[in-house]
């Protein structure tokens, strides 16, 4: 893998860690070479850090295996999931599965990927695209429905985002997860 190929949520190996991409730009100056601007963070502290990369750095190729689980209960700060194959339950720490949670209603499979080697836990991930309900949102305004204005809706799982005017409570809409925005109505 190169690193002018990395996007959100890609994983890869340096330095004998695991990171994942949280974001990542090409940079392109004139009369200089391109580079790498990239958030990464280090799947075993937790830890952020941005770094440049040469456009033609190049990393070992991850071996992940992807199974889908679903979230069963919290405990004393552990969160369970369970493997939707085999019923076993599996603990996360809060700090590894938050992202994911803010798309879940309990119902929602979220994506856990392992090390194919040694079943080492590597990331999770919600799907690409979940519906959930309004809760709260303020009503439209005569008037303001015109044009593409935008408003606050909290959603079921506790999740704030911008949406269109029209959009009222007991809605269900449909979120991207890879940033967050609205898509469309489910």
């Amino acid at each position: 893998m190169r690193a002018k190929d990395f996007r959100t949520n890609t994983i890869f190996k340096m330095d004998g860690n695991f990171y994942r991409v949280t974001e990542a730009a090409t940079i392109q100056q004139p009369r200089l070479a391109a580079f790498v601007r990239a958030k990464i963070k280090n799947l075993e502290t937790g830890a952020v850090q941005e770094k440049r990369f040469n456009t033609d750095d190049v990393f070992p190729n991850v071996d992940m295996t992807r199974k889908e689980m679903q979230f069963s209960y919290e405990d004393g700060g552990l969160f369970y999931f369970m493997d939707l194959q085999t019923c076993d339950l599996v603990p996360v720490n809060r700090d590894m599965c938050e992202e994911a949670l803010k798309y879940n209603t309990g119902a929602n499979e979220i994506n856990f990927m392992f090390e194919f080697a040694d079943g080492k836990l590597l990331n999770i991930a919600p799907p690409t695209f979940v519906a959930l309900t309004v809760t709260e949102t303020e009503p439209a305004v005569a008037g303001d429905t015109a044009r593409s204005a935008m408003k606050n809706a909290k959603l079921e799982s506790g999740l704030v985002i911008k949406v269109p005017m029209f959009v009222s409570n007991g809605d269900r809409v449909k979120v991207d997860t890879r940033d967050g925005t609205y898509e469309e109505r489910a």
